[in-house]
């Protein structure tokens, strides 16, 4: 495999590098006042790509109703000092979400994007929380009011496989 890593290359994705078990909870019922949560297993490896400015995340997530396969891919803007990350859905192959963009400050990255949900204009964000690399977190949220509230719809804790 190619692997001639940029000298510029950012370190913020690092601690995502390699194999982990993911305990996954999603709410049931997103952007309805919903509290009921869907807990669940699966697993995810990342590989750094594009000489150390992108990483691939491969992931195999075991719901309630079938087992899916997604991959998120994330790259850097070296003049922006921002990444970008896109979702691609197995269900949905032939479309990715709109990509997410931000930054890490002290180990914790946010990345937003407009989108659409179920015909619904929102926002989007995603928190990665690597303060303490053997049990990463992330967690996705939306808002319906322009980020003025924020309803966490999709929880990750992440565990690193030996």
């Amino acid at each position: 495999m190619l692997q001639e890593l940029d000298p510029n290359e950012p370190k913020d994705f690092d601690f995502i590098i390699g194999d982990w078990q993911v305990k996954h909870r999603r709410l049931k019922d997103i952007l309805n006042g919903s509290d009921e949560w869907i807990e669940f297993e699966g697993k995810s490896s990342t590989v750094k790509t594009l000489g150390g400015l992108g990483n691939v995340e491969d992931n195999l997530l075991h719901m309630p109703s079938e087992s899916i396969r997604a991959k998120a891919i994330r790259s850097y803007n070296g003049k922006s000092k921002e990444w970008s990350i896109w979702w691609l859905d197995g269900r949905n192959p032939m479309t990715m979400d709109t990509p997410v963009v931000g930054r890490f400050v002290d180990g914790i990255g946010h990345f937003f994007a407009d989108e659409t949900y179920n015909g619904l204009a929102v926002k989007v964000r995603f928190i990665w929380d690597s303060t303490t690399p053997e049990k990463p977190t992330w967690q996705q949220a939306f808002s319906k009011d322009n980020g003025e509230t924020w309803e966490v719809n999709w929880q990750m804790e992440f565990s690193r496989v030996e």
